[in-house]
C-alpha cells in the first residue's frame, strides 16, 4: 500500500469509466484523475485500500497531451470541487474520450463492436445544469462536495450552473449540515428547496413547481420530479425515442421508468387512439405530474410501481418497450421479463456505460440484436454520458 499523500510519477494511459486515466506504478494500478492519455504526471495518492489499484490526482504535468486546457472554474481540480472531471479537457477531446469509454464498455461486457461518437447538444459546455445540488458546511455556506469525500467546497460560482440559478444561493448562510437543491426552470423561475434526512423539503424560493417544454408541449411539475438536466435533452431524447420506436398505430406501448410521462406522449401520438401506452415509474409524485400534464391523451395510462412488479402484471404482448432506468441500469431481471414478452422493438435509455452494456447482454441473451446507438454528450464537463440503444428481435 502507498500512503496517502505520497508523490508518484506516472506515465498516463487510456481513459478509464469513472472519469480518470489508468496508469501503472510499480505494478499496480492507479486511477489517476486530472490527467490526460499520452500525459506525464507527478501525482499524489489519496486512496489505497490495497488490492490491485490505488487513486490520485495529478498535481503537475510534465509532458502535456494535445487537448489540455485552462479550467474555466478555479475550484475545479484536486483537492477541490468534485463535480466536474473533465474541465481541463477541451470539450471536443471530452467527447473523444466519453465515447472511447462506451465502446469499451460494450466490447468488455457485452461483446459488440460498435464505433461511437458522442453528439454535442446546442448550448455549449458550460451553463447547462438546470438542477443543481448543493451541500452546506459547519459555518453554514454552501458549496460542493470533493471527490469521493463528504467535504464541502464552498464555491463563489458554479459556471455550469444555469445562469442566474445560484448567486443568491451562495452569498447566504444556511443551516449547517444542510443539503440544497436548484431548479431553474423554462420561464426563467428558480426554486431553491432545503432538504433535510427524514423530513420533507423545505421550499426556500419559488412555488416548487416548475414549467418545461418539450415534445411539443409545455409540462407543469413538482420540482422534485425528474427531468433532464441538460435544456436541450429532453427533446433530443423524446425524438431519438420517437424515431426509434416507431409504435404501429393501434398497437401497444410501455413506458418503463417513465417518470412523468416524456416519451409516453411522443408514443401516444404514434399508437394513436385505438393503442395504449402504459408508463410505470416508482414515484407517486412523477407519476401524478405526468397524469395531470396528459389528460388529453386517453390512450396513456399511469401505474405507480416497482417496474419488476408491474412486470409480472402487466396484461399482453407490447408492440414496443421504451427503457429509462437510473443510472444502476435496468438488470438482468427486468431484461429478461422484458424480452419474454417478445416485442419487436426495445428502445433503452442509460446515463451509465456499464449498465448500459450489462443491460444490452441481457437483451441479447433474450435474442434480440442491437439495431443502432447515440451517445450524447448531456453532461459536459463531466465523465458522464447519455446513450440511447435501439434493439429488434
Amino acid at each position: 500500500m502507498i500512503d496517502a499523500g505520497t508523490e508518484v510519477e506516472l506515465a498516463v494511459g487510456p481513459v478509464g469509466h469513472g472519469g480518470f486515466c489508468v496508469a501503472r506504478h510499480e505494478g499496480r494500478v492507479v486511477f489517476v484523475r486530472h490527467a490526460l492519455p499520452g500525459e506525464r504526471v507527478r501525482a499524489v495518492v489519496t486512496e489505497d485500500r490495497g488490492g490491485s489499484y490505488c487513486r490520485a490526482d495529478a498535481v503537475a504535468v510534465l509532458g502535456g497531451a494535445p487537448g489540455r486546457v485552462a479550467p474555466p472554474c478555479p475550484a475545479s481540480g484536486p483537492g477541490g470541487c468534485g463535480g466536474c472531471d473533465f474541465q481541463h479537457v477541451d470539450p471536443a477531446v471530452q467527447r473523444g474520450l466519453k465515447a472511447q469509454v462506451v465502446a469499451e464498455q460494450l466490447r468488455r461486457i457485452a461483446g459488440l463492436d460498435v464505433a461511437v461518437t458522442v453528439d454535442e447538444l446546442p448550448g455549449g459546455p458550460l451553463g447547462w445544469r438546470t438542477r443543481t445540488r448543493l451541500a452546506v458546511d459547519a459555518g453554514g455556506q454552501a458549496g460542493f462536495r470533493a471527490h469521493r469525500s463528504h467535504l464541502v467546497v464552498p464555491v463563489p460560482a458554479c459556471p455550469l450552473a444555469a445562469p442566474g440559478s445560484l448567486e443568491a444561493v451562495l452569498t447566504r448562510r444556511w443551516r449547517p449540515g444542510a443539503e440544497l437543491e436548484v431548479v431553474a426552470d423554462d420561464c426563467g423561475q428558480v426554486h431553491v428547496a432545503q432538504l433535510r434526512p427524514g423530513r420533507l423539503p423545505t421550499e426556500v424560493r419559488g412555488s416548487g413547481r416548475i414549467v418545461r417544454h418539450a415534445a411539443g408541449r409545455r409540462w407543469e411539475l413538482s420540482a422534485r420530479s425528474f427531468w433532464q438536466v441538460h435544456p436541450a435533452a429532453a427533446d433530443a431524447l423524446a425524438g431519438l425515442v420517437g424515431e426509434w420506436a416507431a409504435a404501429p398505430r393501434g398497437g401497444t406501448a410501455w413506458d418503463l421508468y417513465g417518470g412523468v410521462g416524456l416519451f409516453a406522449s411522443v408514443l401516444a401520438g404514434q399508437v394513436g387512439l385505438a393503442g395504449s401506452v402504459t408508463v410505470v415509474d416508482t414515484s407517486r409524485r412523477a407519476t401524478a405530474d405526468g397524469a395531470a400534464a396528459l389528460a388529453d391523451l386517453a390512450q396513456v395510462s399511469f401505474v405507480t410501481n416497482r417496474v419488476e412488479r408491474a412486470l409480472a402484471e402487466l396484461p399482453g404482448q407490447p408492440d414496443v418497450v421504451v427503457l429509462d432506468p437510473p443510472r444502476r441500469g435496468a438488470g438482468r431481471p427486468v431484461a429478461a421479463a422484458v424480452t419474454a414478452r417478445r416485442p419487436a422493438r426495445i428502445v433503452h435509455l442509460a446515463c451509465d456505460p456499464a449498465a448500459l452494456a450489462r443491460d444490452i447482454a441481457a437483451y441479447l441473451e433474450g435474442g434480440y440484436r442491437l439495431l443502432a446507438l447515440r451517445a450524447l454528450d448531456a453532461f459536459p464537463m463531466t465523465h458522464h454520458v447519455e446513450c440511447v440503444a435501439a434493439l429488434a428481435r
